[in-house]
């Protein structure tokens, strides 16, 4: 395929720089150093399609999509056109602008479930929007969640459910129950063990694997008869699973939504949807009730990243976006497949998860989840030139970068199978990576920045003072 990968001079001496005046080196805890090897890009300087340049001039094939960010491709045309003759108008006035009621528009006949939509600039405010709509309708304190969604919100009531929830007092951590997917009786079981004070439940329509048995309609009918809302977290399933979103798919209306992440194809925007009987307690005409304090940020309406999303929706309306996803997707799956089989790996490594937003498992000898074995693909896969923290695919990934894909993983698996056979320590270069939901930061990390120090300190500080 591509000459390894070996040189990250620059990315090295930019991950000193950043851990020394931002907290974890990055702004998003996924997007973290210890989320990779050692031997990776640290900083990215472009991108177009699915490729991307790092610091050093590295070139990669991309599979994270600005963590699934990005369902078009980096850069793609029509969108930056838009975003761009936009801003020459200006990007954030006193007033509405015109924009905001043409997305909206634009929103409502693409996401044809919903009667109104207001809109933010990341996925956490809207779910947290929607868990507080939930609160007032109902006059209810305790919320629902997904137990095996791994994320909704940077906000208390979610971060508080997880192992980093220091700073977040315990009454708050009270008040967010969990259940299972697919799991109609743990669902019922919490309105039977908290009767009357349930708000609503919230779960992403699927992560992969799709409902059982009807499930979201089931669990639907159970919170309207015990007085809950339904919410459906859409950030990653809309754009994805159908541009109406899986709620499209699985033909069910929530009375809550909550989208973004491909809504802008990579610009700052996202959205609170829903039934119009609810949204309207935070707006202007409804006078029987106390109004709630829905959404309303300096920024949240950027005409910019209004016109992004506008035109995002259109190239999902009228070209087969989805279906591409769909196909490229099943391509790697099923290739992946039979190269583990191949290999003899079929125990130790796989892939899962829908078509369009595929991931994978690494395990290890034992047959347990293991982090070092995930930072030995990705290490190796790396060096063979492809960026892939999952397999999701774009819009602009073709039949050579998928072929180029396999050709590296093929490569990257070899390697696996002898770390299988004589430890993964003789082949991961450094510490393994590390999840982001941990109480505490592990040695590892802490010597590996030291190290990382060390090495660099001859010269550096002129080098920093230049860049």
């Amino acid at each position: 395929m591509q000459n390894f990968v070996e040189n990250f001079q620059n990315s090295d001496r930019l991950r000193l720089r950043s851990r020394n005046i931002i907290p974890g080196g990055a702004h998003t805890y996924a997007k973290g150093d210890d989320q990779y090897p050692v031997l990776s890009p640290g900083f990215i300087a472009r991108g177009y399609g699915c490729h991307v340049w790092d610091v050093d001039g590295n070139e990669y094939i991309e599979y994270g999509m600005g963590n699934r960010a990005v369902g078009l491709g980096h850069a793609y045309p029509d969108v930056v056109e838009a975003a761009r003759a936009e801003l020459y108008c200006g990007c954030n006035f006193t007033r509405p602008s015109k924009i905001e009621v043409d997305c909206a528009s634009t929103f409502l006949d693409t996401i044809q479930t919903a009667e109104m939509v207001k809109f933010c600039k990341n996925g956490s405010d809207a779910t947290s929007a929607a868990v507080r709509l939930a609160r007032a309708v109902t006059g209810r304190d305790l919320i629902a969640r997904c137990s095996d969604h791994p994320f909704f919100s940077t906000d208390d009531w979610f971060i508080g459910t997880t192992e980093m929830n220091a700073g977040i007092p315990e009454a708050i951590q009270n008040l967010v129950l969990g259940f299972g997917y697919n799991d109609l009786a743990s669902a019922r079981s919490l309105f039977d063990r908290f009767p009357g004070q349930i708000a609503a439940f919230i779960l992403e329509p699927s992560r992969g694997d799709p409902p059982h048995d009807h499930f979201l309609h089931k669990l639907k009918t159970l919170c309207h008869e015990r007085g809950a809302l339904f919410i459906l977290d859409e950030m990653i399933t809309g754009f994805r699973w159908d541009a109406g979103g899986a709620q499209k798919t699985y033909d069910i209306v929530p009375d809550l939504s909550c989208f973004g992440k491909a809504l802008g194809n990579g610009f700052s925007i996202s959205a609170l949807a829903g039934k119009r009987e609810f949204m309207e307690r935070g707006g202007l005409d409804q006078t029987n009730a106390p109004r709630v304090f829905l959404l309303s940020t300096t920024h949240g309406a950027e005409t910019h990243a209004m016109a992004a999303a506008i035109a995002t929706m259109q190239i999902y309306q009228r070209e087969p976006v989805v279906p591409h996803l769909v196909r490229q997707g099943n391509a790697l799956h099923t290739a992946i497949g039979q190269i583990v089989i191949g290999h003899g790996l079929d125990s130790y490594f796989g892939v899962q998860g829908h078509s369009a937003c595929l991931s994978y498992f690494t395990k290890d000898q034992n047959g347990k989840p293991s982090q070092a074995f995930r930072s030995l693909f990705l290490q190796e896969t790396i060096r063979r030139g492809v960026l892939a923290p999952s397999l999701v695919v774009s819009y602009t990934h073709g039949d050579e970068d998928i072929a180029k894909t396999l050709d590296a993983i093929d490569g990257a698996l070899v390697v696996y199978r002898k770390a299988l056979e004589y430890g993964v320590e003789k082949f991961l270069t450094g510490r393994p990576s590390d999840v982001v939901f941990r109480r505490f930061n592990s040695g590892a990390q802490h010597q590996a920045a030291h190290h990382l120090a060390g090495a660099e300190m001859s010269g550096l500080s002129e080098t920093i003072q230049k860049s």
